[in-house]
């Protein structure tokens, strides 16, 4: 009798939780069962603490509301935003994993060209455990991906590339965009496929969306610290900016690379563009100055680890940013908090002496 066969586990099953940061039942899980249901999941329950979020049978998972936030972190709580879903990097400081994979709720299984459904984890997956090519620029973009290479003139000194720290998944029907693109553009939809990865080159700054997102949690979580925003704070859809900005220019420091593109996944609902007007309204007129502070940092050589890049990072802030608006005096306090708890949640971590100088 001939063996029955037995398909491969999921590829990193014991070394990735899938982060969701929401205020509703996880219906939309139904959908992605086929992808997630061999993965632990991490929910971050936002808003009111009383309300009971269901999610459907078969799924591993631990959900933390405000309340069990506040216990965990104690006084330091105060560095996860609340009623925004920056609270989502909660879950990046409780794994114990060594990946992370985040998606918001309203985010569905997008389909290729082909009508094929695109299992999403797994193209980030393969992102992050292929190298990046920051240092110089292949024409074929990922010279990794099969039927690619290097092309003719790329140095072979470089065709090593470096650990990739983050995989920025893209999105199909509703574009990611900022309010007032919203309101000029009102039925836009992104109809494009591309089928893409590319890493983005050192030195460059990108705008980090957080709905489709993976990283090397031992490379670069301590810095994946999504800020202050949403309730009490003057300022709200700029927590996968901040996020972004940060790792950037401690991956370009460290020697880590990003990559963008593929997989896409099927954003269905477009938030209000009024609502979302007054929450980036300062951010929009902030940015202006915020981009060129990223642009023209530098961190020292002594800052080899995430955490003392961070540090130095929240230094700088404080110094050259709280000029524009207090606000920033109270994200850089912030953020040497959110390093404080992760340490004390993760106290022998690989994190703790990643990268080099």
């Amino acid at each position: 009798m001939a063996n029955a066969f037995v398909a491969p586990p999921p590829p990193l099953k014991d070394e990735l939780d899938i982060v969701i940061p929401t205020i509703r039942n996880l219906d939309f899980l139904e959908m992605w069962r086929p992808f997630f249901e061999p993965y632990h999941l991490i929910i971050v329950q936002d808003g009111d603490p009383s309300k009971t979020i269901k999610v459907p049978s078969g799924f591993d998972y631990e959900l933390y509301n405000r309340n069990d936030i506040n216990k965990i972190l104690g006084p330091r709580s105060s560095c996860i935003s609340f009623k925004d879903s920056a609270c989502r990097c909660f879950g990046y400081m409780v794994s114990k994993k060594k990946y992370i994979f985040t998606i918001d709720d309203d985010c569905f299984v997008a389909n290729d060209p082909s009508g094929k459904a695109v299992n999403a984890l797994q193209q980030h997956i393969k992102n992050l455990l292929c190298p990046s090519t920051p240092l110089f620029f292949n024409t074929l973009y990922d010279p990794f991906r099969e039927g690619a290479d290097f092309v003719r003139g790329y140095p072979f000194s470089l065709r090593e590339g470096v650990p990739t720290a983050i995989s920025h998944g893209l999105w199909l029907n509703i574009p990611d965009y900022d309010a007032p693109t919203q309101l000029v553009k009102p039925l836009e939809r992104n109809t494009r496929y591309v089928d893409t990865v590319l890493t983005i080159p050192k030195g460059t700054l990108f705008p980090m969306c957080g709905m489709n997102l993976a990283f090397d949690r031992d490379l670069i979580g301590p810095a994946m610290y999504f800020g202050l925003m949403g309730d009490g704070q003057p300022i709200g859809r700029y927590d996968d900016m901040w996020a972004g900005w940060c790792c950037k220019v401690i991956c370009d420091h460290l020697g880590l690379g990003i990559k963008t593109g593929l997989p896409y996944i099927y954003h269905s609902k477009a938030s209000n563009p009024f609502v979302n007007l007054r929450k980036e309204y300062k951010g929009i007129f902030w940015q202006e100055d915020i981009i060129p502070f990223f642009q023209s940092l530098t961190l020292p050589k002594e800052a080899t680890t995430v955490q003392k890049c961070y540090i130095e990072l929240s230094k700088q802030v404080k110094e050259k940013l709280s000029k524009i608006d207090p606000y920033f005096d109270k994200l850089a306090d912030a953020m040497v908090t959110w390093i404080e708890a992760w340490d004390e949640l993760n106290p022998q971590g690989p994190s703790q002496a990643n990268g080099k100088a």
